[in-house]
């Protein structure tokens, strides 16, 4: 019994790593077509992709106690998984809502440094801090020996940032070269999306195994008794 429950968390802590990965690529992704987003409307200067940088790290710095907060409460795979879920749905109306909500903005506030940081705060905040609760809730679900805690968040940060570098130079050097922003925007939901559901298909079957196994070792009891 004790063998199986090992071997199910040698294939749950991989894939956490990976949804990690695939989270940091996603993050960055997104910032960098943020600023694809508000230039037509806003420039692309300095200030503007100062909006949008200090909007990804406010929102992020959020994220992060909401996922610590969250992750003290029966933490689950199941629940990891319903954070990739709702990243991904709340990344959709940047693809649907931006134009529209772009122009309105742009026509309402003159100054194009407020209106930027306006937009990109509209755009941006929501999906951003849902994602930026993925690494402390990751930290909780892989560490089960506090002794080795800062060696596993260690590498989970390692992890998430490799993912946050190829996410920005792929996303700048072949994916806005290949395809619209809109489309992008849509692939990076989509991803999540699945993701998620991966990590909640992946408990289940977890589940559904530790059942079988006890009843299987309840059986075995009764037939020795």
């Amino acid at each position: 019994m004790t063998n199986k429950n090992n071997k199910m968390q040698q294939w749950q802590n991989p894939l956490i790593y990976l949804l990690a990965f695939s989270s940091g690529f996603c993050i960055m992704g997104i910032e960098l077509l943020g600023g694809r987003i508000l230039a037509p409307f806003f420039g692309s200067s300095v200030h503007i992709w100062g909006s949008i940088i200090t909007v990804f790290m406010l929102s992020l710095s959020f994220g992060y106690l909401a996922g610590g907060k969250l992750s003290t409460k029966a933490a689950s795979l199941n629940r990891y998984g319903l954070i990739f879920i709702c990243a991904g749905i709340a990344i959709l109306p940047v693809a649907f809502s931006s134009q529209w909500l772009m122009e309105a903005i742009f026509l309402a506030i003159e100054d194009t440094r407020y209106g930027s940081l306006l937009a990109s705060m509209a755009l941006f905040f929501i999906p951003t801090v849902i994602l930026g609760m993925i690494s402390p809730y990751s930290v909780r679900l892989l560490v089960t020996d506090k002794n080795k805690s800062g060696q596993v968040a260690g590498f989970l940060y390692f992890v998430s940032t490799l993912g946050s570098a190829l996410g920005t130079i792929i996303t700048s050097f072949y994916l806005v070269l290949l395809f619209e922003v809109n489309d992008i925007i849509m692939v990076f939901s989509a991803t999540l999306f699945l993701l998620g559901v991966c990590a909640m298909l992946f408990n289940r079957l977890n589940q559904q195994k530790s059942i079988k196994d006890n009843k299987n070792s309840n059986h075995q009891g009764v037939i020795h008794e």
